[in-house]
């Protein structure tokens, strides 16, 4: 009976009623609509990242200045900034390893430097790995042509991407095996390494500035970047007596004496040849690591978030700190994080003023129907029941006009995706996952945005609930 009396209400009052569900239908139609456009956008960047770049959290060295995996996430320094190596490596990684929930682990040293290639020259960014884990953490990772970079071999790998782009200069296919001359500078010094191209490969999913990528071995980009890996170093007696002796001693006339004793005469040739001896005899295998980062996979199901906010509180004593993939992953990254944010404040903003908007509405019709609602207290009716008449009827409304709203976006994207749109700019691509434009739809954000449209008309109705029942009943029926 309760029901069919607030239906009855509003059928009286169909015009306002009409305008009521038009605005909350439209609303809940833009929230399912955008949440939907940009929800697909984070899922596509953070599948992008986390299963081909960045993983899911990432440890760095501390500092005012958050890092990226190639630079500063600020803009003007980042052409003028070193990344700096890890410190305490092995106590971190060993910190890290223990940890629960961690699916896998890899180290990487990155740089930037200018690749000359068949007749073309481009900058790029380096990425140092580690190869006998950091393509086993990355399945979107995918080898094209040759063989992934082997565990101490020295060669670099380059995306199809660019493949295409040297190829389509050049005339000729890239072969395997081709020199790759790598270019740096840094503190006056030119610093120059060719390697052999050893693979071609893909990223599952591009995501921006991806494709500029060469993965090196990372004893060529700490070579580019005057990086100095710290060593064992065995010092023997005689070198040790020398610390006992004083300057004349040392190239004095026993100093004389030595070189005039039928020794060998010092040449250019026996000063390489000594250090050719010294590299043979030189340890084959660093201890520690010169890293700029490690990087780390989840297990499916662990948080992030409560995951780097422990994690922090055992690194920071050692300089170090873990991030997200947001942060590893740069400014692209960060850029989709504020156009997402300021679509859900544009979303806040209509909603708001929608609310506004029914308040009125629902205040002009309260205020019509005033000699209704004394008649009813006059015969007894009780605030509840007041209350309860007019959250029905909006109750009503609102249930319609989600109902609206959601089907209608549902209908939409289904039009959207029947069309077959396709996508030619690389960063849209990668930003919606792929070349032609389809929008997935998801129930729960379906009944999230259903729930949305009730609470905001339960909302709106609370100001003139309260302005009906403050109505007295002879002053309502002096008015009628």
């Amino acid at each position: 009976m309760f029901f069919f009396l607030a239906l009855r209400n509003i059928t009286r009052n169909k015009k306002n009623s009409a305008v009521i569900a038009l605005l909350i239908a439209v609303i809940t139609f833009l929230f399912f609509v955008g949440n939907s456009v940009t929800g697909k956008v984070d899922r596509s960047i953070r599948q992008a990242y986390i299963e081909s770049l960045t993983g899911d959290v990432v440890v760095g060295i501390a500092g005012d200045v958050t890092l990226n995996l190639f630079g500063a996430n600020t803009p003007v320094i980042d052409e003028f900034f070193t990344i700096p190596a890890l410190p305490a490596y092995d106590v971190v990684m060993e910190i890290l390893s223990s940890r629960a929930g961690v699916a896998g682990i890899t180290s990487q040293v990155s740089g930037r430097a200018v690749l000359d290639m068949m007749g073309t020259r481009e900058r790029v960014l380096l990425s140092g790995v580690d190869s006998a884990t950091y393509f086993s953490l990355f399945p979107g990772v995918l080898l094209e042509e040759g063989r992934f970079l082997l565990p101490g071999e020295q060669g670099a790998m380059i995306t199809l991407d660019r493949a295409q782009r040297l190829q389509a200069r050049a005339g000729e296919p890239v072969a395997l095996g081709a020199p790759l001359l790598l270019t740096s500078g840094r503190d006056m010094v030119v610093r120059i390494r060719e390697v052999p191209l050893v693979g071609i490969f893909s990223y599952q999913n591009p995501g921006p500035f991806m494709n500029e990528i060469v993965i090196l071995d990372p004893q060529t980009v700490r070579a580019l970047n005057d990086v100095q890996v710290a060593g064992h170093v065995e010092v023997g007696e005689e070198a040790t007596a020398l610390l006992s002796l004083d300057f004349d001693d040392i190239f004095g006339g026993a100093f004389a004496a030595a070189g005039e004793g039928g020794g060998e005469a010092f040449s250019a040739e026996a000063l390489l040849a000594f250090l050719d001896e010294a590299a043979a005899t030189a340890p084959g295998e660093e201890t520690g690591g010169d890293w700029n980062f490690i990087i780390m996979r989840l297990e499916r199901g662990r948080s992030a978030t409560a995951f780097i906010a422990s994690l922090n509180r055992l690194l920071a004593p050692y300089g170090v700190a873990a991030v997200n993939w947001r942060i590893a992953a740069g400014v692209s990254a960060i850029v989709m994080l504020l156009i997402q944010a300021l679509y859900n404040a544009g979303i806040v903003l209509v909603s708001v003023a929608g609310i506004i908007t029914v308040i009125n509405i629902l205040l002009i019709a309260v205020f019509r129907r005033a000699k209704e609602i004394g008649t009813l207290r006059a015969i007894g009716a009780s605030d509840r029941y007041i209350r309860s008449l007019i959250l029905s009827e909006n109750l009503i409304i609102a249930l319609f006009a989600g109902l609206t709203g959601v089907s209608g976006g549902f209908l939409f994207l289904r039009w959207v995706n029947s069309m077959n749109v396709s996508i030619h700019n690389e960063l849209i691509v990668s930003m919606l996952g792929g070349p032609v434009l389809h929008i997935d739809f998801f129930p729960p954000l379906a009944v999230l945005s259903f729930f949305m449209a009730v609470a905001l008309a339960l909302a709106a109705s609370l100001y003139p609930v309260q302005a009906a029942v403050r109505i007295e009943p002879m002053a309502a029926v002096r008015r009628g």
